[in-house]
């Protein structure tokens, strides 16, 4: 009779460590979420790479884990969602301990995590793609992209104008800050043209603009979540993370065959670092953004086939590492440092939204239809061209990890920047022109 109980309780104590969150057992990831809560507390939380990352960590995997397991929210984005809105909502209302504010912050953006993040999941998925699909990639992405931008600013206008914001207001202040490639490279730079064409402070603009980058990305996000449960429910319209249909390409050999290697990953830490810093300085000498030459830079090397076989491995296996560890500490550092819940909260009226939201369906839908056309999968190419209406390479993070497509970085980055660029160009024409 007693070895039973004792057998149970031992049932029941294994069924308790089989619970997790995110990689951890259940008990483990409470031990180490008082540990971080204690030294917040007490003072002892440093304000660097282990304050930040620890924080970060503890609650992206919560968040991230609850996400994907809430019923209809884990279809739409939901780890994406809560790992950016739940610690913006903390901030605003003062439910974060400042000290893990203060090593969010300084993780985040004194380090320079975002940059360091998108350095390896650009470089190593570029290195480890098959040739003949990059080069296939970055021809056929222009076509819906283009095309995808042209819809969207009709739909959003029509639709801003049939709810009353005016077609105005709703082109220059709504669809084109979604459209415009983010907060840093995007929205400043727009509310500085927008200040110097009408004569007022850049402040003014910077309010009325980035609710709507925000809201933008909230609906790219849920879309992204939508696209990838639709991809389970019919798998014929999704490559699963590959952007153009092989055909007849060679796939072999594909780099998820390859044992882990780590000191192929210390090579592929140094390549992604050094493709990132090869684009800075080449942006001191020709005016092209640092992150564009960067993702042009791995594509040529891949292209060419310069660079070893085994550092591309590297690489690729470095990618994986950090996509699957820290997409949702890095999303925690966004919902903290660049998403003011109180200016997402002031632009939720229904006009609004519904503008926001046509201009962001319309983009997602013409990168589904136009890309079947151009031997695309569906789904890959509504999710890139999805990812023009995101804020920026945070945006880029937060859509494809709700989609669970993050092998689409590096053409997502293009057509958020490079897209968002030639946005921002022709809106302070257009308003130069207008006014």
């Amino acid at each position: 009779m007693q070895s039973d109980v004792q057998t149970s309780a031992e049932t029941e104590k294994n069924k308790f460590w089989q619970i997790k969150i995110g990689p951890l057992p259940l008990p483990l990831y409470l031990i180490l979420a008082a540990i971080v809560l204690a030294a917040s507390v007490f003072g002892k939380l440093p304000a660097d790479m282990l304050g930040g990352i620890a924080v970060m960590m503890i609650i992206g995997m919560l968040l991230g884990d609850i996400g994907m397991r809430v019923p209809i929210l884990k279809d739409i984005g939901g780890p994406a969602i809560l790992s950016i809105f739940i610690p913006s909502i903390l901030v605003f209302y003062n439910l974060l301990n400042p000290a893990a504010v203060a090593a969010i912050k300084s993780f985040t953006k004194t380090s320079n995590f975002l940059y360091f993040y998108i350095a390896c999941l650009v470089s190593g998925s570029i290195l480890g793609m098959v040739r003949a699909v990059l080069v296939q990639g970055f021809l056929r992405m222009f076509v819906p992209l283009v095309v995808g931008t042209i819809a969207s600013c009709v739909a959003g206008v029509a639709v801003g104008s049939l709810t009353g914001l005016g077609a105005y207001h709703s082109f220059f202040f709504v669809v084109i800050p979604i459209l415009s490639g983010g907060i840093g490279e995007g929205i400043l730079p727009l509310s500085v043209a927008y200040s110097e064409i009408l004569s007022q402070s850049p402040d003014k603009f910077i309010g009325m603009l980035v609710p709507a980058a925000m809201l933008g990305n909230l609906f790219a996000i849920m879309s992204a979540g939508y696209l990838r449960h639709l991809g389970v429910k019919k798998p014929h319209l999704t490559g699963n993370g590959t952007l153009v249909r092989s055909g007849d390409i060679d796939l072999g050999g594909k780099n998820e065959n390859q044992p882990i290697d780590f000191g192929l990953m210390g090579a592929g830490l140094v390549i992604a670092c050094c493709f990132y810093l090869f684009g800075m300085l080449a942006n001191h000498f020709i005016p092209i953004p640092a992150p564009i030459i960067m993702i042009l830079s791995a594509a040529l090397v891949k292209t060419l086939g310069i660079m070893p076989r085994q550092m591309e491995l590297g690489a690729y296996q470095l990618y994986r590492f950090v996509a699957q560890n820290l997409t949702w500490a890095l999303l925690v550092g966004v919902g903290v440092l660049y998403t003011p819940w109180n200016e997402v909260v002031a632009a939720i009226t229904p006009a609004y939204i519904a503008t926001v939201a046509a201009t962001v369906l319309a983009m997602i839908s013409s990168g589904f239809f136009i890309g079947r056309y151009l031997n695309m999968y569906p789904i890959e190419a509504a999710m890139v061209t999805g990812c023009h209406s995101g804020l920026g390479g945070t945006g880029d993070v937060a859509i494809l990890s709700a989609g669970n497509r993050m092998e689409l970085m590096p053409f997502a980055q293009i057509a958020t920047r490079l897209g968002g660029a030639c946005v921002v160009v022709l809106a302070a024409i257009l308003m130069r022109v207008i006014s």
